[in-house]
């Protein structure tokens, strides 16, 4: 497994070059990788339906304990096909609706990753190995939204996509390591069976609100939705495969994953159950808001992770029995969906469905096909969607926290949903044949085969609902939670249940639906007129958080990155001031040993390095502030000959004397000396001088008054002659313990002789200008 996904990235690498191969069959024969993949995890169904757990290992960092750890269940299995067959149908549909696009080749390399990626998401067991797959779904999607990227709006909607995915990734990265150091492991596998031990944890709350913000983003709940619809930017293909089968459900296994371990409590149960529900209404009302067939199938798809939040919130086991069935019709209605509004799109070359109409005359098969699966979105039987939509009802009415809420919110989606099933499968096709841009007729075999596959797989799971009692038992057992009801008992999916309450709400959905859709013209009238309200929505906030962080960005550039050397010098030192002026005062507790014996001509070279300091501060020739620095450093060579150090001494002088002369080559061909800066500001860069040397000199007091470690000149006295053959040991660490920063050394002042160099050869052809006063930086 590790090798087919590890080669299913370095396929993708290849695309460029089969296309040269292959030509405009490539996407068929990349199609060939997913397909490979899915006979591979089909050949595991006897494995899985019998409650088995796969886990394939390989160490990938193992300093770090970080494992390359791939988990195999029912619940990432039923995942990994739906990424495996939808891809490969996918891919199918792309080679016939991006036939001759010039950036085929990268739309099929960035696909193929981005398959591949959540691929490895939903079936990685280490945290971190989990993360990596999860972050790169962000960025593939980020490359597939902004595919058109010559349109300013593909651009944005990638953009915001990637921004919030993102944003959620570094919460959910905190709250994968509280996770781990709460469980004490890295292995998803063992973490979901230490629940008990979680639920305890201190780390509990912090954790899941982390963990939440980051599968919320993904999945776009509430107030994080929407970027989804914005994301209709991009191609149908990835539009279809995006709402289908990946990027979004992320969010969802990672909740259905995480159930067992952090599932049952009341911070759970009512944040999932509560997001859940107004997620799901809230997309069912946007649904009917839009004429785009996209941007309505979109809204359509923030309902349907509405639902399934909602489910993994109540997590009885009637809920999770109805996630399990709700996800797998979702996958198939909506994957047809998409390729139908993508074939649309393509054969009349209009997305409004107002300007569309009595097209099954001559799109007979695309009609059929559209009715399908929109009869399952709007789940009626006997479609795979009404078998997950009845069981969704029985599992609100069994509800323990927020029942009637619940159930009024499933009603009100359900009827919404409902009429949003209408407008996709009658608008288009009944009614009044419309002129539109193209003339429309049958797609390509190729485009209609994906549609067609899953609608047709909608109706036999739909008629035959026990095809998936295997697969729903041992995915219900492993995400149910520890010890509860929901692993004991056998699941048993059927289509008529007879004459219950969950029907008839099913039966008064449709009727007020129907009635929704009949009205439907009428109602957008009314609708517009909150558009003034909806445009303050959450999108609002995020453009406006966006803004305020473009104006924060140049104010703080303005203000700290302004080009101004001493300017940086100071934010620096300020900086060095408060982090370890802190460290020392508040965390150490230093001990200043001040006990001073000083000798008198201790005290006069000591008066001689603070006279060089004070008068190359003052002085107002660029020439005799040059020679005070010299005295300066000339004092601390003479400190190291009175301490018995002369090898430093000699060190220092050489230096020092080296200094002298290049800034002496260099400087008298700068202009005269200038006000460059007013009273307050020298006044500022004083107190910073005096806080910066006061902090160093008690730093170095306390070090020298305290033995809090051994000393490193211990270890140098023991090893200069045994280890380096050297009886001068500044020589030896120089030489040997400090070669590569001697080394360093040596290369930075070969690369200032060269500059210096060059600047002397430079001052032939180039005229100096004294610069003028100013009064503040903004002159």
């Amino acid at each position: 497994m590790q090798l087919a996904l590890l080669s299913g990235f370095v396929v993708a690498g290849f695309a460029p070059l089969l296309h040269r191969w292959f030509g405009a069959r490539t996407p068929l024969v990349m199609a060939l990788l997913p397909a490979f993949l899915a006979a591979w995890l089909m050949g595991l169904w006897p494995n899985v339906t019998s409650g088995e757990t796969l886990l394939l290992e390989w160490a990938w960092v193992p300093g770090l304990d970080i494992t390359l750890t791939f988990l195999i269940d029912g619940l990432s299995w039923l995942f990994a096909m739906l990424i495996t067959v939808i891809g490969a149908l996918v891919l199918i549909y792309s080679g016939e609706y991006l036939r001759g696009h010039r950036d085929l080749p990268s739309f099929l390399v960035v696909i193929t990753a981005f398959m591949m990626s959540m691929l490895g998401l939903v079936l990685a067991d280490n945290l971190v190995t989990l993360f990596v797959f999860w972050e790169l779904t962000s960025l593939t999607s980020y490359l597939l939204i902004g595919f058109n990227h010559t349109d300013p709006d593909s651009r944005k909607a990638a953009l915001q996509g990637l921004f919030v995915t993102a944003g959620g990734g570094l919460a959910l990265m905190a709250g994968l390591v509280m996770l781990a150091m709460a469980g004490d492991s890295w292995s998803l596998y063992e973490l979901v069976q230490r629940g008990e031990v979680l639920r305890d944890h201190a780390l509990y709350t912090p954790m899941l609100i982390c963990l939440l913000i980051g599968a919320f983003t993904k999945s776009a709940q509430f107030p994080f939705h929407f970027w989804l619809p914005n994301a209709m930017a991009a191609p149908t293909p990835v539009s279809a495969y995006l709402h289908s089968a990946t990027m979004v459900k992320a969010g969802i296994y990672l909740l259905a994953r995480l159930h067992p371990a952090l599932g049952g409590t009341d911070g759970w149960v009512i944040t999932l159950s509560l997001v859940g529900a107004l997620t799901m209404v809230t997309g069912a009302f946007l649904a009917i808001h839009h004429t785009s067939i996209k941007k309505l199938l979109a809204y359509s798809t923030v309902m349907a992770l509405g639902t399934l939040t909602m489910l993994l919130g109540v997590g009885t086991q009637k809920a999770l029995i109805a996630f399990v069935a709700f996800l797998v019709g979702h996958s198939f209605y909506k994957g047809a969906l998409f390729m139908v509004a993508g074939i649309l799109d393509h054969e009349t070359g209009t997305k409004d469905v107002t300007a569309m109409g009595g097209l099954r005359q001559v799109m007979p098969l695309t009609a059929v096909v559209a009715g399908l699966a929109a009869l399952s979105l709007a789940g009626l039987p006997p479609l795979l969607g009404f078998v997950g939509k009845e069981l969704m009802l029985a599992a609100v009415l069994e509800a323990v926290d927020w029942r009637p809420l619940l159930l009024a919110l499933a009603l009100v989606a359900a009827i919404l949903t409902l009429a949003a099933a209408a407008i996709v499968a009658l608008r288009p096709f009944f009614g009044r044949r419309q002129e539109t841009p193209s003339t429309p007729h049958e797609p390509p075999r190729a485009m209609l085969a994906g549609p067609a596959v899953l609608a047709v797989l909608s109706l036999l799971f739909g008629l035959m609902p026990g095809l998936l009692d295997s697969l729903a038992s041992v995915t219900v057992a492993g995400i149910a939670l520890e010890g509860g009801e929901g692993g004991a008992a056998e699941v048993h999916l059927a289509l008529w249940h007879g004459f219950n309450l969950p029907l008839l709400l099913t039966f008064v959905s449709l009727l007020l639906g129907l009635l929704v859709y009949r009205h439907w013209d009428t109602l957008r009238t009314w609708l517009a007129r909150l558009d003034p309200l909806m445009k303050r929505g959450p999108e609002a906030g995020y453009d406006a958080l966006m803004a305020g962080m473009v104006a924060f960005a140049y104010w703080q550039t303005r203000m700290l990155q302004n080009g101004y050397i001493r300017n940086y010098l100071v934010m620096t030192l300020l900086v060095l001031v408060g982090l370890v002026g802190h460290a020392l005062f508040f965390r150490h507790a230093p001990e200043f040993d001040l006990v001073l014996s000083v000798y008198l001509h201790e005290a006069i070279v000591v008066g001689l390095m603070v006279a060089g300091g004070v008068s190359a501060c003052v002085m107002r020739s660029r020439l005799a502030a040059v020679a005070a620095v010299g005295v300066m450093g000339f004092s601390i060579a003479l400190t190291f000959v009175l301490f018995s150090a002369p090898d430093l001494a000699i060190t220092q002088l050489l230096v020092e004397t080296l200094t002298v002369i290049l800034l002496v080559l260099v400087l008298f061909r700068l202009p005269h000396f200038a006000t460059l800066s007013t009273p307050g500001e020298r006044l500022r860069d004083l107190v910073v001088a005096s806080l910066t040397g006061g902090l160093i000199t008690l730093l170095m007091l306390s070090v020298l008054a305290g033995e809090r470690l051994p000393r490193i000149s211990d270890y140098m006295i023991a090893n200069s002659q045994p280890l380096g053959h050297g009886h001068n040991i500044v020589n030896v660490i120089l030489v040997d313990f400090r070669a590569l920063d001697t080394l360093g050394e040596v290369f930075v002042l070969a690369l200032a002789a060269i500059g210096v160099y060059a600047m002397m050869r430079f001052h032939a052809s180039s005229q100096w200008t004294q610069p003028s006063p100013r009064k503040n930086d903004d002159d």
